[in-house]
């Protein structure tokens, strides 16, 4: 049985509290808030790390240790909640190792790492893995519903941490009510996790080694298999010496920068990650700004696609749509005039916005549909999904009503143009003669005048953030480096003779 360079150990620490573990989801808090911040960093970091891999074949060293801390603290406060329940005291503020504290993990630093294996073993050849921890770790309760509007869809009822979670549920129970945590859960528990982490760290481009299809069960790794090296993990030994008579001095291994994240190391690279994350959201921004910008058509209007709407009663109503607050004035210049246009499919059709107030006067023990949903696919679609409101005929034509802000009606396809400007609003597809079973085409659209300057401010924030955050993830790197110590003076030469 050969040992994986991922080791995850796991004492079980009692005796237990029967009832700490109630409130332990509140007592690690501080470490979720803080976790939550170092996987941010964990993710920027790893990219960085694919990109060194795939170029120079190197894992970065103060990257590797800053993702094998946070691997790492994750494993400590998992096994203080709810992954294990398997002590209770409280995990340590910290990246670097914990030797006394009853869950380590130790990760060896590989010398070399493949370059072309870096493109597929982290999604490709994972997958059977994945399929493997998601049943670890997280699972769900399925149900089919045949009420849900259009065709009815799945639900998740009930989701769970996986056979991980439920069975430090048992054990919990047990602990509970006899005060003892069960021997075999907690070895079981703990090879799920052990599992678990060997993937992540495979995943995460930390080793070559494919993890084993093996569940390791108990505190301690499997006995047997290399050891580590001397000198530490994934390093090379402590000298390189000749075979004797060569007359050759031994080579000595390259000396390595050591590196330990202190607080404020850390902090500068969480700092960093979360403005490189920060740049991402606006380059992303920006593509999309700069997409839509290209759908623009030569009337100078941006158009979603068409929505097919049909209702076998008097009319089709958009409402609630409630326009407020100080940047109104802000919103109507940047989006500009809104444009509907509207096809009826079988006559004279009929679009008009107003004052939801006026709208539902008019309609009041009308029945009519309110469009809560519309996809606005590329191509004609039933996907609007409609709410029936019983009720009988209108009394009068659309057209023939005083208060619409915005109206249009006639064959073929007739376009509505309203300035947005603040209240609450309806928007109304009728017959144009108010007879029932109205189907239209729709059709939105705006000039969108500001995709330019987002385009532009959106790429320039993105340059200013990825500069500033790399600019902090290198402050980091440098705060954690540990200034190598001197060599040692060479001992005086021995000088054999007689005196």
């Amino acid at each position: 049985m050969s040992a994986y360079p991922v080791r995850v150990r796991g004492h079980l620490d009692e005796p237990l509290s029967r009832g700490l573990w109630l409130v332990k989801w509140l007592l690690a808090l501080p470490h979720y808030l803080v976790l939550g911040l170092l996987w941010i960093a964990f993710a920027v970091l790893t990219v960085i790390a694919f990109f060194a891999i795939l170029f120079t074949g190197r894992y970065p060293r103060p990257i590797f240790e800053f993702n094998a801390g946070v691997l790492r603290w994750t494993w400590r406060v998992a096994f203080y909640g709810y992954a294990a329940l398997g002590t209770d005291r409280y995990p340590p503020f910290t990246l670097g190792p914990a030797p006394d504290y009853p869950a380590t993990l130790e990760i060896d630093y590989p010398v070399r790492l493949s370059r072309g294996l870096v493109l597929v073993k982290w999604w490709l050849l994972a997958i059977p893995h994945y399929l493997v921890v998601a049943l670890f770790t997280s699972a769900a309760v399925v149900l089919w519903r045949d009420d849900l509007p259009s065709s009815g869809g799945p639900v998740h009822s009930l989701g769970f941490g996986g056979l991980t979670g439920l069975l430090v549920v048992v054990s919990a129970v047990v602990l509970l009510l006899r005060g003892r945590y069960p021997r075999s859960i907690f070895d079981f528990v703990l090879g799920m996790n052990r599992w678990t982490l060997r993937v992540a760290a495979y995943a995460t481009l930390m080793t070559d080694v494919y993890p084993p299809f093996r569940l390791d069960t108990g505190e301690d790794e499997p006995a047997g298999g290399p050891q580590p090296p001397p000198g530490g993990a994934g390093l090379p030994p402590a000298g390189n010496p000749l075979p004797a008579g060569t007359g050759a001095a031994p080579v000595a291994p390259p000396r390595e920068r050591s590196h330990v994240w202190s607080a404020g190391a850390a902090t500068a690279a969480v700092l960093g990650s979360l403005l490189a994350f920060c740049a991402l959201g606006a380059a992303i921004a920006g593509t999309g700004a700069l997409v839509l910008g290209s759908a623009r058509g030569p009337d100078g209007f941006v158009d979603t696609g068409i929505e097919r709407v049909n209702t076998s009663t008097y009319a089709l109503t958009v409402e609630d749509v409630e326009i407020e607050g100080q940047g109104v004035g802000f919103v109507s210049d940047a989006v500009g005039p809104l444009r509907v246009q509207v096809a009826g499919a079988d006559g004279p059709v009929f679009v008009g916005i107003a004052p939801h107030g006026e709208v539902a006067a008019y309609l009041d023990g009308v029945a009519h549909d309110r469009v809560t949903h519309l996809t606005f696919s590329p191509g004609p679609d039933d996907g609007a999904r409609p709410v029936r409101v019983p009720g009988r005929v209108p009394a009068t034509r659309p057209g023939a009503q005083p208060f619409w802000t915005a109206q249009a009606e006639g064959m073929g396809r007739q376009t509505l143009t309203w300035d947005i400007r603040p209240g609450e609003w309806t928007l109304v597809v009728m017959n144009a003669d108010a007879s029932a079973r109205v189907s239209a085409d729709v059709r939105l659209g705006a000039p969108l005048a500001w995709t330019g300057t987002l385009i532009a401010g959106a790429f320039a924030a993105a340059a200013v953030l990825f500069l500033a955050g790399g600019g902090l993830i290198m402050l980091g790197v440098r705060l954690a480096a540990v200034p190598l110590p001197p060599l040692p003076a060479p001992a005086p030469p021995v000088v054999s003779g007689s005196v």
